[in-house]
């Protein structure tokens, strides 16, 4: 079978990702599980690399060979979009690829709390959406924009790596730009953005401290940015930003963030239980998935918790968080605690996920 035909099974089962390994039969995720594709035998690490191999242009093969990682963006003409990754292990290629789904889903589909369409109407600052890999976050930064596009007229300018969800202008000038064919880094592309005009920037990850540093910059100058990062909750999230500074360098790093941070919200994706409730109590709004359901802690830059930026108080910040809901605020393991409640997770999957399970009742 070529990867494309596999792909569209993928597609045709509900799937997450394809894994293609060497001397294994092909592999989906569906709702979080591992499962092998029925019938299929084990590809051979030959036969693998020449499937491989039929969907790179020369360019990209070259790229590949001499990097030994690629990512990639395909796409099947009117089924869907996945971001695929190419890699070597043993000697061998590898292919791992998610799903994109080519309807941009909404805030409302995922669940996501009211605080957040608030801080998507601001016009400068910095909003982070972080979570470990696989819970979504592209996802939640496509309905972000999706709602700017919608709501009001701006120039939105996104950094990726590579291109998932295609934009399609509403009220907003999109531009797309993928590292490796529009841009040459993410640090580089952020030094001329200011040219460009935006009112809305998109970065696809921070990775280091050039590109953390710069997003930072964005913020300030009266721009809107949207970023992610790789943490698991919002403390975390600020103490990895400051950490990635030199130590002479922390205090002003502290003092950016406590002025121009908005809002954090880290996610996870949860197996949901096999009920099919609707959004947010309202039966007449469909979920994005019935197999996995999103738990979130959700900071917002009060001066309290600026004030704890400031000082350098970071562990204090998720007792902020527990005793904010007025501001729209909560905890990882409350909303866990919510979603158990109103009957989307199992007590067994709230427990397993719950940083202090003791507190569950």
């Amino acid at each position: 079978m070529t990867v494309e035909q596999l792909l569209k099974i993928a597609v045709e089962k509900g799937a997450s990702d394809l894994h293609l390994v060497a001397d294994m039969p092909p592999i989906l995720r569906i709702d979080g599980e591992l499962t092998e594709i029925p019938d299929m035998k084990p590809i051979d690490p030959d036969a693998l690399k020449t499937m491989v191999f039929d969907i790179l242009d020369e360019r990209r093969l070259k790229t590949f060979e001499g990097n030994r990682e690629l990512d990639i963006s395909y796409e099947i003409k009117g089924l869907s979009r996945f971001r695929v990754n190419l890699h070597w292990e043993k000697d061998r290629v590898s292919l791992a690829a998610r799903v994109i789904s080519t309807i941009t889903p909404s805030l409302e589909q995922l669940q996501m709390p009211p605080v957040v369409f608030e801080l998507l109407r601001l016009k400068q600052g910095l909003i982070l959406v972080t979570g470990p890999t696989g819970c979504g976050k592209s996802t939640t930064l496509a309905a972000m924009i999706d709602l700017i596009n919608s709501e009001r007229r701006c120039n939105i300018i996104t950094l990726e790596d590579p291109i998932e969800f295609i934009y399609t202008p509403k009220k907003s000038i999109i531009r797309q730009r993928q590292l490796g064919s529009d841009m040459l880094s993410f640090q580089e592309a952020l030094k001329h953005v200011l040219r460009q005009d935006p009112n809305v920037i998109l970065v696809g990850e921070m990775r280091d401290l050039d590109t953390i540093a710069t997003t930072i910059t964005m913020a300030e100058t009266g721009h809107l940015v949207l970023a992610t990062l790789h943490t698991y909750n919002a403390a975390q999230t600020v103490d990895r930003i400051i950490d990635v500074f030199p130590p002479n360098q922390q205090s002003q790093i502290r003092l950016q963030l406590s002025l121009f941070l908005k809002g954090i919200i880290s996610q996870q994706l949860l197996p949901r239980l096999r009920t099919k409730k609707g959004v947010m109590g309202n039966p007449k709004v469909e979920p994005l998935s019935y197999g996995r359901v999103a738990t979130r802690e959700v900071l917002i830059n009060t001066p309290a918790i600026a004030n704890l930026i400031r000082e350098n108080k970071i562990p204090q910040i998720k007792s902020v968080i527990q005793t904010s809901a007025e501001y729209g605020m909560h905890t990882m393991d409350q909303d866990i605690k919510r979603l158990y409640k109103e009957g989307f997770i199992s007590r067994e999957t709230a427990l397993s996920y719950m940083s202090e399970p003791e507190t569950l009742e």
